[in-house]
């Protein structure tokens, strides 16, 4: 057993689960993290694909009861059927847009300085939400109708930049479309779900000739503590956002980019391992 294997497991288990449902980028921070402790190699790639499934089961957990009602609904409930396909529309942007164009996005732009760069840009825009007047039209996530969750499904497709944030492209979105901070927050929870489940699925699958019993240890390390820290996270976001708004998120953002981008300039840091 390689302990420090097993520690470097833990530690993105938890930065993935802390950073999943957060408008911070998780992918962005995987990507900084992988290169300080130097694995983003093949080996690497797979185990983020274990511990994402983590964080998806920890909010499906959470919103097991919502789930259940939804399912159970669907043959006579037409709030049921409106609500499962909104999550539908929402989802089709990101997914049509990643499998044209995911491979080459991949290729030119995961690395610690894009995410650095993007981390600071995604900031400049939630400071502009929250500083602009913000006149609520959805109350609620079952509130939403087909076009406003196709215009939050297409705000999600430009998480496909590293940096950018899912949460974070779909929570503030969600504001720009007039959604109030619960009903963006929860129908973000809530279109992670396929979206997270079609990505692991699909990378799984991609990179199946890497599955080794060899590496259960470490995924099962980096799944516990995955699971747990973005159950937390999504309990304690779910809480902050009833009083608070998503300005702290912003500046987190912009120290995290000048942080990533002044340790590269300096030479403090060697970012080109990615």
């Amino acid at each position: 057993m390689d302990l420090v294997l097993l520690l470097k497991a833990a530690i993105l288990g938890l930065v993935e689960g802390f950073t999943e449902f957060l408008p911070i980028s998780s992918t962005g921070h995987l990507i900084v993290a992988g290169s300080l402790l130097n694995f983003n190699d093949e080996r690497g790639k797979l185990f983020e694909i274990v511990i994402q499934s983590a964080a998806i089961l920890a909010v499906m957990w959470e919103y097991r009861a919502k789930i259940a009602a939804v399912i159970s609904g669907l043959p006579r409930e037409a709030a049921a059927r409106r609500f499962v396909f909104n999550v539908f529309i929402a989802f089709l942007p990101l997914a049509i847009i990643g499998l044209l164009f995911g491979h080459k996005i991949k290729d030119a732009l995961f690395n610690p300085i894009t995410v650095a760069i993007t981390s600071i840009v995604g900031a400049i825009f939630i400071l502009w939400a929250e500083k602009r007047k913000h006149v609520v039209i959805v109350e609620t996530a079952d509130d939403l109708n087909w076009k406003n969750a196709l215009k939050v499904g297409f705000a999600q497709a430009l998480a496909l930049i590293p940096g950018t944030s899912r949460s974070g492209a779909t929570i503030i979105g969600g504001l720009f479309f007039g959604l109030s901070r619960k009903a963006a927050t929860e129908f973000t929870f809530f279109l992670a779900m396929p979206t997270l489940i079609a990505a692991t699925l699909y990378e799984l699958y991609k990179e199946r000739s890497l599955l080794n019993s060899a590496d259960l240890d470490m995924w099962a390390v980096g799944f516990v503590t995955s699971f747990i820290s973005a159950f937390l996270c999504v309990r304690w976001l779910l809480r902050y956002i009833s009083s608070h708004d998503f300005t702290v998120f912003a500046w987190y953002r912009i120290a995290f980019g000048l942080i990533v981008l002044g340790t590269y300039y300096s030479g403090l840091v060697d970012w080109s391992i990615t």
